[in-house]
Formats: structure tokens, sequence, C-alpha cells
């Protein structure tokens, strides 16, 4: 959703909201323009939540007044509180550390599930590089694609490597 507000220029109305000023009676006709410009941004962003948000949930967001009032009731739901999105990025960090591919599993399988949890953590506000992706699956691969990681260890440039061209690599 981030990123179709971004799209529509809306982002930074969700973000940061729309502040009035407590007296608009000394703004100039251009400021008021301006002010009115915001509010129906404003307007037309908290409509977009409003109207995407599955009925079930639609309730719980029903009474904000503002785009930027909506979005945080969402974010509390859904993220939890300061503490909890830390604990919640920590279990998540600790599950991208611990993974390991399992014998029955293809490399796009596996793939598909750091890609997962990787998405999880960018939600939560962690970036991971795609350097770091290469160099988790390049270690946590099963032994029997050894022979090929020590190929693309030794023929390609590690640095530069992109997850792509890793699973492309892979394929017998």
């Amino acid at each position: 959703m981030k990123t179709y507000f971004q799209s529509q220029k809306l982002w930074e109305i969700v973000e940061e909201g729309v502040t009035l000023p407590e007296d608009s009676s000394t703004s100039s006709s251009a400021e008021k323009g301006k002010l009115e410009n915001k509010k129906a941004k404003d307007s037309e962003a908290l409509y977009y939540i409003q109207t995407t948000v599955a009925d079930r949930i639609f309730p719980r967001i029903s009474i904000a007044t503002s785009a930027k009032e909506a979005w945080s009731i969402l974010q509390k739901e859904y993220q939890g509180s300061a503490k909890v999105r830390i604990i919640k990025l920590q279990t998540l960090r600790r599950d991208f550390e611990n993974m390991k591919m399992k014998d029955s599993e293809t490399i796009d399988e596996y793939y598909t599930k750091v890609r997962e949890l990787v998405n999880q953590l960018k939600a939560y506000g962690e970036d991971i590089p795609e350097k770091r992706v290469v160099k988790k699956l390049l270690i946590s691969v099963t032994e029997k694609y050894d022979p090929i990681v020590t190929t693309i260890e030794e023929t390609k440039d590690i640095t530069t490597l992109t997850v792509t061209e890793f699973v492309t690599s892979t394929k017998f």
C-alpha cells in the first residue's frame, strides 16, 4: 500500500499528516490554497485506506478523521507497539540466520522461503541487501549443491553476484 501512496504522491500526507494552523485568518490566499490542497490529498488518502481494507477491518479505522490516524491504527494493530516490532524483528533475524535448505527442497523452493522471510524483515524496517541474501544462499544450501557453489565462488565475483544469477547458475 505504501508503494501505491508513493505513486500517487500521497505518502508524505499518510506518514506525516496535515497540520492545520490554529488561526488561518492571517494566512494569504496562496497559503489557504495549499492547505486546502493538502486537506484534499489527506481525504483522498483516507478514502483509499478505507476502501481497500477488508470489511471486517473497516470498523477499526472508521472513526479516523485523517489518513495518518487510520494508518497509525493499522500499524499498531498489525505491527504492534515499538517493543513488539523490535521483538518480532529479532525473531525474524534469528530465523534468517538459522535458515537451512532441506534435502527435499529445490533451490527455487528454498529461495522462495528465504525471499518471504526477507520481505517480512523489510516490512518491519530491516533492509537486507541482495549481497547478504546471496551469501546466505551460498552457505545454507544442501551438500548436493557444494560443487555448484564452489564453481560459482571460483568463477564469479560474489560481491556483485545477484540472486537471479545464483539461482540460474544452480540449474542443472
